[in-house]
C-alpha cells in the first residue's frame, strides 16, 4: 500500500477524526449532520453544519430513487443539473443519468439502467423501475447521519423481482463530505440473473467542469442498440481527470479494473476530488470503471465479459430468497488529492466494513 508523504494534506487527519470510535461518537455534542425526512415531498434532506449536502429523492418522473444534488464542503455542486434542473452550458444527453444512483442494465432481461421519461411507450415493457417503498430509519448525529430505506425492483411486467434495503451513512468535515451506500438485494420467488452488461452499477453524473475536455462529437450505444449523440462543446473551464488505483489516467481508465477511482479538477475556484471506493467483499471486486469523459462516473462489478472483450465472464445470479450486499463509499474532497492520501482513506473504508 502506498503511504502519504509527510506534509500531505490535512484532510486525512480530519477524516480520521471523524471515523473514530463509536464511544467517542456517542459523546460528541449536538447533531451536526441532520437527516430530515419529508415524505409528502418525496425527499429526505441531508445537511452538515447547517449547509445543504444532498437529498434522497424519489420523484414520480424518475425510474429510481437517487441522491441529488451532491455538494462539496464549500457548497459547490458536483452533479449535473439536467434533467431535473438544467443549467446553461450543460450536456443534455442520457436523461437517466441523475445524481448518484444504483441499478443495472440487465436484470432477468429487463433494463433498469437506461429507463427514463425518454423511453418510447412501446419499449416500456423491456424496462425496469426501482420504486421507493419506505423509510426504515433516519437518524441525525454529531459525526454521522444514517438513512435506511427500502425499495422494490419492478420488471416491465409489473412483477417485483428484488427487494432492496439500503443504508446510507453521511459524514463531513471542513474539507470533505462522504456517503457510504450499503445496498442489499434480496431475490423473491425466483432466480434473478444479472448477465454481464456494460450499464451498471453505482453511477454518478458530474457537473460540466469535471468532464474531460473533448474536441469531437461522439456517439454512444447502449446494450439495446440505442445510440446517443454527444455533441462537441465549448471546453472553457472543463478540466476533469480520472485516476485509478492501478495508475491508469484519463480516458485510459475506462474499462479497466481498480479498487478505487478518482476524478479531480477545479469547479469554479474550488479544487475538487471525487473518489468512489469499491470493497473487497463486493461481487466482482475489483470493479471495472465505466468512467466516461462526458461525465458518467460509474463502478461496474458485473460487466466483466464486456470490459474484458470476452476473456472473463461472471453472469452473477441470486437463487430465490438469496441476498447479496454491495458496499461503496463516495468521498468528496475540497482539494486535488494525492494517490497516497486516497489509498489511506480507502484502507479506512475497507476496515470499517471488514
Amino acid at each position: 500500500m502506498s503511504k502519504p508523504k509527510a506534509g500531505a494534506s490535512l484532510v486525512l487527519i480530519v477524516i480520521s477524526a471523524f471515523f473514530c470510535s463509536v464511544a467517542a461518537q456517542q459523546n460528541a455534542p449536538g447533531d451536526r449532520i441532520r437527516v430530515l425526512p419529508n415524505e409528502p415531498a418525496g425527499r429526505v434532506d441531508v445537511s452538515i453544519d447547517g449547509k445543504p449536502f444532498t437529498a434522497y429523492i424519489w420523484p414520480a418522473n424518475l425510474a429510481k430513487p437517487v441522491l441529488y444534488p451532491l455538494r462539496t464542503a464549500k457548497g459547490t455542486l458536483i452533479t449535473r443539473g439536467y434533467p431535473l434542473e438544467p443549467r446553461p452550458g450543460e450536456r443534455v444527453d442520457h436523461p437517466h443519468h441523475v445524481g448518484l444512483w444504483f441499478n443495472y442494465g440487465n436484470v432477468n432481461g429487463f433494463d433498469f439502467w437506461n429507463n427514463s421519461e425518454a423511453i418510447k411507450p412501446e419499449n416500456a415493457p423491456k424496462m425496469g423501475v426501482i420504486r421507493h417503498r419506505s423509510i426504515v430509519s433516519a437518524k441525525s448525529g454529531a459525526d454521522w447521519g444514517v438513512l435506511e430505506v427500502e425499495a422494490d425492483w419492478v420488471s416491465g411486467k409489473q412483477q417485483t423481482i428484488l427487494k432492496e434495503h439500503t443504508r446510507f451513512v453521511f459524514r463531513g468535515g471542513p474539507n470533505f463530505r462522504s456517503v457510504d451506500r450499503i445496498a442489499t438485494l434480496h431475490a423473491l420467488g425466483e432466480k434473478v440473473v444479472f448477465p454481464d452488461d456494460k450499464e451498471g452499477m453505482l453511477g454518478l453524473r458530474v457537473t460540466r467542469a469535471l468532464e474531460t475536455p473533448s474536441d469531437k462529437p461522439e456517439v454512444f450505444t447502449d446494450s439495446s442498440g440505442r445510440a446517443t449523440s454527444v455533441a462537441k462543446m465549448d471546453n472553457t473551464g472543463v478540466n476533469g481527470v480520472y485516476l485509478s488505483s492501478e495508475g491508469k489516467k484519463g480516458d485510459a481508465v475506462w474499462g479497466t479494473r481498480g479498487r478505487w477511482c478518482a476524478l479531480s479538477g477545479r469547479v469554479a475556484d474550488e479544487p475538487v476530488t471525487i473518489v468512489i471506493f469499491d470493497h473487497p467483499a463486493n461481487p466482482g471486486f475489483p470493479a471495472y470503471w465505466h468512467a466516461r469523459g462526458y461525465g458518467l462516473f460509474a463502478a461496474n462489478p458485473l460487466g466483466q465479459k464486456i470490459f474484458s472483450d470476452g476473456k472473463e465472464e461472471l453472469n452473477f445470479s441470486l437463487a430465490a430468497n438469496e441476498s447479496v450486499t454491495f458496499r461503496y463509499r463516495i468521498l468528496i474532497l475540497s482539494e486535488i488529492a494525492s494517490p497516497g492520501s486516497i489509498e489511506a482513506a480507502y484502507q479506512d473504508f475497507v476496515t470499517a466494513y471488514r
